[in-house]
């Protein structure tokens, strides 16, 4: 009979073998959400109870998981170890990273299911006059406008001039004597919402 051969495997090992298994033989009792290991399960327990025993010497914030510390106190020290290889721009985290690449790859990381349309809240376009940023070229474009002092919008009842055409549609109504919104309480109409907003804050006392 051969003998039998005990290896010495550490516990990180044992741990990293259940990931390939697939074995989660722990589970949360307030959730049901299962576990490879007793200490997965403590550090998620901690969503439940609102425990975050790890604290910032810098700042005094406070988390939940040491790894989430490990990631703020680079804030503190400007450590960023991950950069992006189209741009060159660092980033304390490869999550931070991994959502900036997105805009050159044109994925949004967050975009409506019902619509396509998509978010972000990285802003790379910067206007050179006055540094405001931007998330789309678009958008930047539109308030350059405001720097050169043109108004290629006018109003052709009295010639006043916009910058927006937005700024126009609504000026317009002041001639055409259109009152759209309504106050609930007096019955009492206006052309605009921030002057139906103003005039609410004399029924309720607040300050609009």
């Amino acid at each position: 009979m051969e003998p039998v051969i005990f290896m010495p495997y550490s516990s990180a090992f044992v741990k990293h073998l259940k990931l390939h298994t697939e074995e989660k033989p722990i589970s949360c009792s307030e959730c049901g959400k299962c576990f490879t290991c007793r200490s997965s399960l403590i550090a998620h327990e901690r969503i439940h109870t609102g425990e975050k025993p790890y604290s910032c010497s810098e700042c005094g914030k406070r988390f939940g998981r040491r790894s989430s510390l490990v990631v703020h106190q680079r804030i503190h020290v400007t450590e960023k170890p991950f950069s992006c290889s189209e741009c060159g721009k660092c980033f304390p985290c490869s999550s931070s990273l991994v959502t900036h690449q997105k805009l050159h790859t044109g994925e949004s990381p967050c975009k409506c299911t019902e619509c396509g349309k998509c978010f972000t809240s990285e802003k790379p376009f910067s206007c050179d006059v006055c540094g405001k940023r931007f998330s789309q070229r678009s958008h930047l474009i539109l308030h350059q406008i405001t720097h050169t002092g043109k108004k290629p919008f006018s109003c052709p009842e009295c010639g006043k001039g916009f910058t927006w055409n937005s700024s126009l549609v609504k000026h317009q109504k002041t001639h055409i004597g259109e009152r759209p919104f309504s106050c609930s309480v007096c019955g009492k109409c206006f052309s605009y919402t921030s002057s139906l907003i103003i005039h609410q804050s004399t029924h309720t006392g607040e300050k609009p």
